[in-house]
């Protein structure tokens, strides 16, 4: 089924649908991951955008219910170059367009990624149309040109969850308050949390609490935990609403460990800015500099915004930078329990050498008992 793909700069590409009619609005970007893509698409932290593969084969091992990232699919679209509907591996129960499908994504083939890709590095993350029903391409590069795009827009609120639970045995358990036993008591900020953090920290012997990401510091102190967790999450931090707040309440009192757009609120909360990248880091092979130890860590990530450095207090220490273009990738506090990385250190997907973050928020909490 012929596909168009709309460009707000007037580019105009053709695809084919692999998932039947369909029809999506965001903003497109890429991800440099050469497998990983169903925890891509489970990844809340692509809400509002139209995700291109740049590796050339695209489902190649299906998809199974153990890498789901949480409980849906996120980017609007999905394109690839090839796909590939005769998944080999052991582990799948499914194929990628059946679970496209299933949660009502269109997923295209067919068009020139790598000419793609090489447009949004020059250009940067553009509005995109992609589909179906539309072949005019006037009307196409119109319609893309008037979505309203994702500064300024709280997209937390769409992926968020609206009550606590714990996560016990690998399992959502709705709940208010902490599990029994041993283990240091978490708080973590669903933003758009991804299942792999809660696995972590559950690994690292933690009891971990999700709440939505606007409660408040004063609910967040009466449960007495030991430490807070921001998680990921999609969009502008500053379009945000009723987070940042509660991060500057609980400056101090307790150790706080943050990462993408819970780093970048933290950034906020610190009283420093934020920016808009230009086409943004996505995919599993990221190289970042540990400025404290001098190591070069292989990361995950995705995120489109950034922190100022510039703008941060002289309180505030950069700990890590990328080494493709000298962004801010870590921070911490001189004087409080606070620290932060923009990357994604549960690994899903990615490489595992971040791991380390989660042993030092678990000192960090050792050393406040």
């Amino acid at each position: 089924m012929k596909a168009l793909i709309g460009l707000e700069d007037g580019t105009v590409m053709t695809a084919r649908s692999f998932t039947g009619p369909g029809e999506a609005v965001g903003e497109i970007v890429f991800n440099t991951s050469m497998s990983g893509y169903q925890e891509v698409l489970t990844d809340p932290s692509y809400t509002g955008q139209l995700v291109t593969m740049t590796y050339p084969l695209i489902g190649n091992y299906g998809v199974n219910p153990e890498d789901m990232e949480s409980a849906g699919v996120h980017p609007r679209a999905f394109l690839v170059r090839e796909y590939q509907d005769r998944p080999s591996n052991y582990r799948a129960t499914g194929t990628l367009a059946d679970f496209l499908k299933q949660y009502r994504v269109l997923g295209v083939e067919g068009l020139d990624t790598r000419m793609l890709t090489r447009k949004i590095r020059t250009t940067g993350a553009m509005q995109a149309l992609v589909t179906t029903e539309d072949l005019d391409p006037v009307s196409v590069v119109r319609r893309a040109r008037e979505w309203p795009g994702l500064v300024g827009r709280d997209m937390v609120e769409r992926v968020a969850c609206v009550a606590s639970y714990r996560w016990e045995d690998n399992t959502l358990v709705t709940a208010s308050g902490f599990a029994e036993g041993a283990g240091f008591k978490v708080i973590a900020f669903d933003c758009g949390i991804k299942y792999n953090q809660l696995r972590v920290l559950t690994r690292k012997g933690c009891r971990v609490l999700v709440v939505p990401a606007t409660t408040s510091a004063e609910e967040v102190l009466a449960l007495r935990p030991d430490g807070v967790f921001l998680s990921n999450g999609p969009g502008d931090p500053a379009g945000v609403r009723g987070v940042v707040g509660n991060i500057q309440k609980m400056l101090g009192k307790l150790p706080i460990f943050g990462i993408c757009l819970g780093h970048q609120m933290l950034g906020l909360a610190y009283g420093g800015t934020t920016y808009k990248l230009k086409f943004g880091h996505r995919g599993g092979n990221q190289p970042v500099k540990n400025l404290i130890t001098g190591k070069v860590e292989i990361t995950s990530q995705n995120h489109g915004f950034c922190v100022d450095p510039a703008s941060l207090p002289g309180s505030v220490e950069v700990t890590h930078i990328n080494l493709n273009d000298g962004s801010l990738e870590g921070m911490r506090h001189r004087e409080w329990p606070v620290f932060s990385v923009q990357y994604h250190p549960e690994h899903a997907p990615g490489p595992h050498d971040a791991e380390y973050l989660f042993d030092q928020f678990v000192q960090l909490m050792q050393q406040a008992s």
